[in-house]
């Protein structure tokens, strides 16, 4: 299943300083796909895929002293398009 995750970063510089020295730091079955960022560097918007969504409590306890978390379960507009 496909995830969008909205991360509003409380200390982006902080953010970015752990994310060079330990990477994404996710358990394995949570697969990263894409981002973006927005122009103020205030948030993140990551695409994410996984079948177990308990995996986002594991690794977004490695983040919530830096960021805010929004979790929101997505799908493509072709999937849309034919479930309608």
């Amino acid at each position: 299943m496909l995830y969008m995750v909205i991360e509003t970063f409380k200390d982006k510089d902080e953010i970015y300083r752990r994310f060079r020295e330990k990477g994404r730091m996710m358990p394995d079955g949570l697969n990263y796909l894409s981002s973006w960022i927005d122009t103020d560097f205030k948030r993140c918007f990551q695409l994410m895929e996984t079948e177990n969504f308990e995996l986002f409590e594991q690794w977004t306890a490695n983040w919530s002293d830096l960021t805010d978390f929004d979790i929101i379960p997505v799908m493509t507009s072709q999937e849309a398009s034919e479930k309608i």
